[in-house]
């Protein structure tokens, strides 16, 4: 009979085989942050403005080739909104070591400037120091040569550029390392960017530092990055919608969404992003207008960096009336600045979500036939001295025929400007979830690769991307109530959380809180349903949206909120019936190490009944459990 020194090896062997099953079983799959590599390429992200370039066929037709050498992609965030500052900013950093800038990110604009420690007509209210060339060890300066113009000493290349807001910049062209920052996988490149010695107008008020510029032209970053094939000849803008700043941009290639809806874009035609717009649909109805409206020199020009949507006289008359037209109940209101004759209306109620039970939706048709649906935040912006009033973001083009969508019309859309294929693609979603689901744990670009089969509605079993399904979520919540008051009442909070966010009460759990001066600080964790294991797309955008957007309803005594930081773990990807496979094997065998061990306390039959018994290492089964 073997005695339990001689099945204790193989125990230990089959359990120990029996471990790597149960782990393989229930290992998730990488991790988001893994996912920030398609094919093996890293990739880019960044935020949101304006100037002007040439193109030819013959530059379009090499970055095709060189599409095909890319090996990254990188990413950054946004920062401000188009209501408050007028524009979106990223951060940049130029030189060695890195000096910061926070720059306007113009899709219409091609030279990237930053003010210049020479500059003697530059802006005292930027954000961050000027940009000191000496400072720099890897700065150059961009030599006078027969492609540039240059300065009076014939020395280096200088540059000038106007804005159509008649604001303008000027300097000398400089090249260094430009590096996209921490969250960012693309490594710093060398390139060419404007060291202004001239600020004028609104450049030399702003409180950001300078422009980025995204634009067709030799001198543009995409340009330059295409042009030496380390990003693919795309990029992706997503804005965040109305009362929501930030948002974030791709730099290279992304696999479009199955329902991302696409119009042709002509760079020959002109310097500026163009699409084929033809049609515009007020409430199901069309406006009978000339398609030639739309079908100006340029076409129709998309410019991150103009805050609003311009349209030639005839077409903004027609809009207009159209809208006026769908809102009897609203009254007519002045708008916030007595110098410009906003169309305004009162009476709405404040909550976003709630605008298309009162305005009307507008769909944009492109040549090709497909069509763009824009709610009431893509038209309007918020009144900013009367509470539940709005202004229509559309207005007339005085200066000419040309019809300009500016960031407004493009608010929780990405936008993919596939310059590879001359085409541009538009896909309605939540720009800012967006953002926190790419970067939730702080490291570097996430996700944002891969959409195809991405959904915009939840289904009752839906099929999506692993960017958007979530396991368990967790936030950190601040709340103005001291952390004696507020610690009897805790599980009341969970309840309320539960209440307002539609999940059980079993879904919400209180991980931690702590005192924060008179505030309380709370970290809580909401739970996928056990049936599913995973939250969707629309799931999350639900629950960050209302919460972020201040929709949790809390009685007075528990004081107002502010979410500071979220948190999205992976879902495990183990099934109800692989965890049941695995548990019965599980069973089956510590039942037979049982056995043995059971059997193995027998007397050994060679062995004299009064004979002691060999000393054995005991190791518990808690141990393997």
């Amino acid at each position: 009979m073997a005695r339990a020194s001689d099945w204790v090896p193989a125990a230990s062997s089959v359990i120990f085989l029996l471990f790597l099953f149960a782990d393989a079983a229930r290992t998730p799959e990488p991790s988001l942050r893994a996912l920030a590599t398609h094919g093996g390429k890293p990739n880019l992200v960044l935020p949101l403005v304006c100037s002007r370039s040439n193109s030819t066929r013959r530059s379009v037709l090499a970055r095709r080739l060189l599409g095909e050498q890319v090996t990254a992609r990188a990413s950054m965030r946004l920062y401000d909104d188009y209501v408050t500052n007028g524009y979106y900013t990223t951060k940049l950093f130029i030189g060695t070591p890195p000096q910061e800038f926070a720059l306007i990110v113009d899709s219409g604009s091609t030279v990237t400037y930053v003010p210049c420690s020479t500059c003697e007509q530059c802006g005292n209210h930027h954000q961050n120091l000027r940009f000191e060339p000496d400072l720099s060890s890897t700065y150059e300066p961009v030599k006078c040569n027969d492609d540039c113009t240059c300065d009076k000493e014939q020395k280096q290349c200088v540059y000038e550029s106007q804005y159509t807001e008649m604001s303008s910049s000027s300097g000398v062209l400089g090249e260094d390392l430009i590096s996209f920052g921490k969250e960012s996988e693309l490594k710093p490149q060398r390139a060419v960017f404007g060291c202004a010695n001239s600020e004028t107008g609104n450049l030399f008020n702003q409180h950001a530092d300078g422009i980025i510029g995204l634009g067709r032209g030799e001198l543009s970053i995409m340009d330059q990055l295409a042009d030496k094939g380390v990003v693919t000849d795309s990029f992706s803008l997503c804005y965040g919608g109305m009362d929501v700043d930030g948002g974030a941009m791709v730099l290279g290639e992304i696999t479009p969404p199955p329902d991302m809806v696409f119009s042709r874009s002509d760079p020959i035609r002109s310097p500026y992003y163009n699409i084929e717009l033809e049609e515009i649909h007020v409430d199901g109805k069309l406006l009978h207008l000339d398609p030639r409206l739309f079908n100006s020199k340029d076409g129709t020009i998309l410019d991150s960096g103009t805050t609003y949507a311009y349209l030639p006289e005839e077409a903004f008359m027609a809009f207009r009336d159209a809208i006026l037209s769908n809102l009897h109940s609203l009254k007519r209101i002045l708008g916030p600045d007595p110098n410009y004759s906003d169309i305004c209306f009162s009476g709405a109620g404040s909550d976003v979500s709630e605008l298309s039970k009162t305005f009307p939706v507008v769909d944009m048709v492109f040549g090709n036939g497909e069509k763009l649906s824009l709610s009431p935040e893509n038209y309007l912006f918020r009144h900013s001295k009367v509470s539940g009033a709005y202004c229509l973001g559309v207005f007339q083009n005085e200066k000419d025929l040309t019809a300009i969508l500016g960031g407004i019309i493009f608010r929780n859309t990405l936008v993919t400007y596939d310059r590879q294929n001359e085409r541009i693609g538009f896909w309605k979603t939540n720009c800012s979830v967006l953002w926190e689901r790419l970067h939730s744990g702080g490291g570097p670009t996430l996700g944002v690769l891969d959409f195809t089969n991405s959904r915009v509605n939840d289904s009752p079993t839906p099929v999506l991307p692993d960017l958007f399904e979530s396991g368990v979520i967790t936030f950190d919540m601040i709340l103005n109530i001291a952390y004696a008051e507020l610690l009897p009442h805790a599980k009341e909070l969970e309840e309320l959380i539960a209440h307002e966010l539609q999940v059980d009460i079993n879904q919400v759990n209180l991980i931690n809180i702590a005192s924060k001066g008179k505030s309380t600080m709370l970290r809580l964790a909401i739970f996928p349903a056990a049936s599913s294991g995973f939250f969707s797309d629309t799931t999350v955008m639900d629950i960050v949206s209302v919460l972020s957007e201040h929709r949790v309803q809390l009685p007075e005594n528990f004081g107002s909120y502010q979410v500071v930081r979220w948190n999205f773990e992976r879902p495990s990807r183990s099934t109800w019936w692989e965890w049941r496979t695995m548990l019965l094997l599980v069973g089956i065998l510590l039942a037979a190490f049982l056995r043995f061990t059971a059997l193995s306390m027998w007397p050994d039959a060679s062995r004299p009944l009064d004979a002691p018994l060999p000393e054995e290492d005991f190791c518990p089964l808690a141990r393997f459990i």
